[in-house]
């Protein structure tokens, strides 16, 4: 077993230490070929848990400050993570990810760029926008619900409550090699991923945190 396997493996068989754990829709995740897996981000519990549950290896794309912690870049770095600088425009992630997926990888990205501080879906990244319409690879919306409540961004204890993953259906965007063609397209792709996730995130069931 692989080490990226054996922590899929350990998250799994122990999460429910923390509280259930609920997965739909992970048969819509293509069983080869590259793809981008686009998540709304509620805690930094999230590539942890959508890693340990998708069907198939994805890397993901990570704030650069996270590698600074001992025990996130113990994690991250085994699961494939690489970091990317917030706020601005970093070629070298952006390179990474079209190279991951040209040798057919998947690669995990969180299209609000920062975690909520609500729960609530925020506004996406556009330059994620813009590298999903360059890329031109299969799109699944994957929506996470729960792990705010377990480990919200305002604080670093770990409370029990159940967390909800699914993954949605696929969407297809043309590959624009064109910066002009991508700008152009820009706000209905934007318009459009977000919408998907944000149906997933209306069908998870709304809940409290545990104890409260």
């Amino acid at each position: 077993m692989s080490l990226y396997g054996f922590l899929q493996h350990t998250v799994r068989a122990f999460w429910h230490l923390v509280g259930p754990l609920h997965v739909r829709g992970a048969g819509n995740v293509p069983s080869n070929g590259p793809f981008l897996l686009i998540a709304n981000h509620e805690s930094y519990l999230d590539p942890i848990l959508i890693q340990a549950v998708c069907p198939r290896p994805v890397r993901a794309m990570a704030k650069s400050t996270q590698f600074t912690s001992r025990f996130y870049r113990a994690i991250m770095v085994p699961l494939g993570a690489f970091p990317v600088r917030r706020f601005e425009i970093d070629p070298q992630a952006v390179r990474q990810v079209l190279r991951a997926l040209e040798a057919g990888e998947g690669v995990c990205i969180y299209i609000e760029g920062e975690r909520s501080w609500d729960a609530r879906l925020q506004p996406p990244r556009l330059g994620t926008v813009r590298l999903i319409l360059k890329a031109g690879v299969p799109v699944i919306p994957c929506a996470i619900r729960g792990s705010y409540d377990v480990m919200p961004r305002w604080d670093s204890r770990i409370r029990r409550a159940p967390v909800f993953i699914t993954f949605g259906e696929p969407l297809r965007f043309p590959r624009l090699d064109s910066r002009a063609d991508r700008e152009a397209v820009l706000p209905l792709a934007a318009s459009r991923i977000t919408a998907a996730i944000q149906e997933l995130l209306d069908q998870i069931p709304q809940h409290a945190p545990a104890g409260q």
